[in-house]
């Protein structure tokens, strides 16, 4: 006999004992439970329903004789019971099973009630032979189908499926046992399991336990065990499991003689009619009790078995390794809180095991923090610096490496590089940044702690190109510092894919625009401009149609004509959103002193300059703004304004030379040459530019004349000169031409002069009629719409008629001659308006040189007047109701 350990999870209810009520009168035979009642069955024929507390309901007469079994049905409030009745006839059977619908309650006389039978059938038939009825069990399917097993001693079982209301019924056998001793082939206990679509009974007799499967016929037997039970020790859990009871697994006694479970109460009746109500205590009183004798593993199975939620089975666990931590007991405590993972606030663990003598303790829980991905960045800290501490490569190296590049990391990529960088554990440190795709991270390493310049530009190489330039914009200072040559192979390797032309196909213009732009990358030369020379011309020799070539031309030349250079560029700062360079061109005077007073680091020059002469970087100027400006082009690819200002502030004659020319600028060409006193030069330049036959500006004579006039020099060999030694042959053709082309101003102003008369005349003589004569209007159509002119009709006095429903707000002014006319007088006021401005007048009168053309300009326009003649428009409107 297996010894167990008793614990009171189940107390008395109903206060102590009761008993079923005298109103039973006859001995308990059978019962059944459902739909809040306990029925009972006697062996007298009765039926007695009881409410809670056994409180008595109604009885009614069910059978003649004895009630053998019966049963509630959940689905609807049916009874069905098995029983003996008066034999009718000998050839048919006295027991029968009866169908009570117990919500048709007929009543009977002034005290009993009966239920509506609504079915009788004889169990046994000609083809059903008798034998004593050993078990009895009732499914429910689909309403109104019932399915009911009939157990005998024989080792059959009969059973019944259909409407038993309606007798629409189909009978069928089973053969449980053959033995020939009825007492071992008897079947004792049944159950029914309802898998899906599936149906299955349970047979036990006391020598074998079978199961039938009654989805098709014929109905196939397997058997389970060779060992059964005898009766009343059959049962099925809620999870439609088959429950024996056997004599070393579970007990019974004799007094006791029916056991069930309603109201969340287990109910026993005992032999004689004495009741026992038994509830089970909660959860919390279970294991308050358990805690108080230190029972925790008992408790954690109970909670288990009960299917609790993990938050409760965390707190039994919490409290069970608190016990073992107060025992220091630490391994098997911390075996415990590792199984609350999830539950319990790791913090609360953690800052039990701080202490150096427990730190395994504390590492074990931190990796297990760690597998279930719960750990925080602070976890991963104080994980890694554990095993640091330790000095356990071993587990530092299975904590880092043991996903083999598989599946996400489980910790914070960024603290643990952090970490194992500062324990000087590089090589972990970088497999993390590597495996976790942090490239920078990993090239901080190779570059700031390892030193290694070579290793990172090989992995900058193996990178994807969209994340090699993030990097190269991060690193590519310290990487040009020390890797010049290698760094700038990359950079034209990520510019222009010199390493996959198969993928530029005929759409090289297309594909050239996705790469990166050399721009990009200027401020990684910061310190070494001769490199970013090397890297700009190399590009400009591969790439012919670079999108960026504007830029990367401005800062070429930049790098060419400068001779002290400042970062950031001139080329750079002065961009507006479109690329091209913003305000007016900045003296030399102004910029010059840039490099001093922005504050950027000046650059020392003489690595730019060293083996290379001045001269050579200069013609390469000349030659970058000679070839960035074809002549099939109307404007240069890069910024001319820029290029000027280069020009200007590096004294590059040759290119402002070249650019004033290209730009016909002539004036600021001959200009160059009159502050550099090349006369020889000068002279060659209005030769060629000077032609107005080919295209020159033959005003340029005009300048130099003046130019040399003014010398004060002997220019002989020249042209014209103030000094007194020259004669007036030397300027006769000028002055001819210059004659004539006056002339000609002249003739064509005496025009215009009379034009303006005749007209003036016209209008005052328009204005004397208007105001002196009448006017006829003859006009029959709308001048707007062009439809017959009815009334009421505008007219106005330049002889335009309109409907007053076409004007619409304005009567005041003709639409069609009111824009000219309100021109004029903005025009006029605008003219008054100025002359209240003396002292500007004064001003210009004061700096001409010739003060009376400035008088004589005020006059004819009309502002200096003594008087102010009113405006008469000719434009007013007469009535607006005359007729036609």
């Amino acid at each position: 006999m297996y010894q167990w350990r008793k614990f009171e999870f189940f107390e008395e209810k109903f206060t102590g004992k009761c008993s079923i009520p005298d109103d039973v009168a006859g001995h308990v035979t059978c019962s059944s439970s459902g739909r809040g009642k306990i029925v009972v069955g006697c062996d007298d024929g009765t039926v007695s329903l009881l409410d809670r507390g056994l409180k008595f309901n109604y009885g009614f007469q069910a059978h003649s004789s004895s009630v053998l079994f019966l049963q509630q049905l959940k689905q609807r409030n049916f009874l069905v019971t098995v029983g003996e009745d008066e034999q009718i006839s000998p050839q048919l059977s006295s027991m029968c099973l009866k169908v009570f619908d117990l919500d048709k309650v007929q009543p009977e006389g002034t005290s009993t009630t009966s239920p509506e039978c609504v079915q009788i059938l004889r169990i046994f038939t000609n083809q059903y032979p008798e034998a004593k009825i050993t078990s009895f069990l009732v499914l429910e399917e689909a309403p109104p189908i019932l399915l009911i097993a009939i157990g005998l001693d024989n080792g059959c079982i009969y059973g019944i499926k259909g409407d038993i209301a309606r007798e629409r019924i189909k009978r069928f056998k089973l053969e449980v046992d053959d033995n020939s001793n009825k007492s071992q082939s008897s079947v004792t206990g049944m159950g029914f399991r309802v898998d899906g679509q599936t149906t299955q009974l349970f047979a036990v007799t006391p020598t074998s336990v079978s199961l039938f499967s009654l989805q098709t016929e014929p109905y196939s037997r397997h058997t389970l065990d060779l060992i059964g039970c005898h009766a009343n020790t059959v049962a099925m859990s809620d999870r439609s499991e088959l429950i024996i009871g056997r004599e070393e697994a579970v007990y019974f006694y004799e007094e006791v003689s029916q056991m069930l479970c309603e109201w969340g109460n287990i109910i026993l009746i005992m032999e004689d009619k004495s009741a026992f109500c038994i509830g089970e205590k909660d959860m919390e009183s279970k294991l308050d009790m358990l805690f108080k004798k230190n029972l925790y593993t008992v408790a954690i199975n109970l909670v288990q078995s009960q299917q609790a939620d993990a938050a409760a089975t965390a707190e039994v666990l919490r409290k069970y390794g608190d016990h073992l931590y107060s025992k220091q007991e630490y391994d098997e405590a911390m075996a415990q809180y590792i199984n609350t993972i999830g539950h319990l606030e790791p913090s609360f663990v953690i800052q039990k095991f701080l202490d150096a003598q427990r730190i395994y303790n504390l590492t074990n829980y931190l990796e297990k923090l760690h597998e279930n991905g719960l750990a925080s960045k602070d976890h991963t800290t104080l994980l890694l610096n554990c095993y640091t501490k330790l000095k356990d490569v071993e587990k530092l190296n299975v904590f880092i490496k043991s996903e083999d590049g598989v599946g996400e990391l489980k910790f914070d990529v960024e603290t643990a590089i952090r970490v194992c960088r500062a324990a000087n554990y590089h090589e972990h440190a970088m497999y993390v940044a590597k495996k976790a795709g942090r490239h920078e991270w990993y090239l901080k390493i190779l570059l700031e702690d390892l030193g290694s310049y070579e290793e990172a530009l090989q992995y900058i190489s193996s990178l994807e190109p969209s994340q090699a330039g993030v990097t190269l914009k991060e690193y590519g200072k310290i990487l040009v510092e020390h890797k010049p040559t290698d760094t700038i192979e990359i950079l034209m390797r990520l510019c222009t894919e010199e390493g996959e032309p198969a993928r530029r196909g005929s759409s090289n213009g297309q594909y050239t625009s996705m790469l990166p732009s050399p721009v990009d990358f200027l401020n990684i030369f910061i310190h070494h401009p001769q490199s970013l020379m090397d890297f700009l011309e190399k590009y400009t020799n591969k790439v012919k149609d670079s999108p960026a070539q504007v830029e990367i031309h401005n800062t070429l030349l930049e790098l060419y004509l400068s001779d002290d250079l400042t970062f950031p560029l001139i080329s750079q700062v002065n961009l507006d959103e479109n690329n091209n360079f913003r305000g007016e061109r900045p003296s030399i005077a102004a910029v010059m002193p840039r490099a001093k007073s922005n504050g950027k680091l000046s650059v020392d020059h003489e690595d730019l300059n060293k083996g290379k002469d001045r001269q050579e970087t200069l013609q390469k100027g000349l030659c970058l703004l000679k070839t960035a400006w074809p002549s099939d082009l109307e404007h240069p690819l890069y910024d001319v304004d820029l290029a000027i200002i280069l020009c200007e502030m590096n004294a590059f004659k040759e290119g402002l030379l070249y650019l004033y020319e290209k730009m016909k600028l002539y004036k600021e060409v001959i200009a160059c040459y009159m502050q550099a006193h090349d006369h020889e030069g000068l002279i060659a330049c209005c030769k060629r530019l000077g032609d107005s036959g080919k295209g020159g500006d033959q005003p340029l004579w005009a300048d130099v004349l003046k130019y040399f006039g003014e010398l004060g020099e002997d220019c002989s060999k020249e042209t014209l000169s103030r000094n007194p030694c020259l004669t007036l042959s030397v300027i006769k053709d000028y002055i001819a031409r210059k004659l004539e082309q006056e002339s000609k101003l002249i003739e064509e102003d005496r025009r215009a002069i009379d034009k303006y008369q005749e007209e003036t005349l016209a209008m005052r003589k328009e204005i004397q009629d208007l105001r002196t004569n009448a006017r006829i209007f003859q006009l029959s159509k709308c001048t707007a719409c062009t439809f017959t002119l009815d009334l009421p009709a505008v007219h106005f006095m330049c002889m335009h008629s309109f409907h007053l429903r076409c004007l619409g707000d304005n009567e005041k002014e003709c639409p069609e001659c009111a824009p000219e006319y309100r021109s004029v007088l903005e025009m006029k006021r605008s003219l008054e308006q100025n002359s209240k401005y003396q002292d500007q007048f004064f001003q210009q009168v004061k700096s001409s040189k010739d003060g009376f053309s400035v008088i004589a300009e005020y006059f004819g326009k009309g502002i200096i007047s003594k008087t102010r003649i009113g405006a008469t428009s000719t434009l007013g409107a007469t009535s607006s109701s005359s007729s036609l």
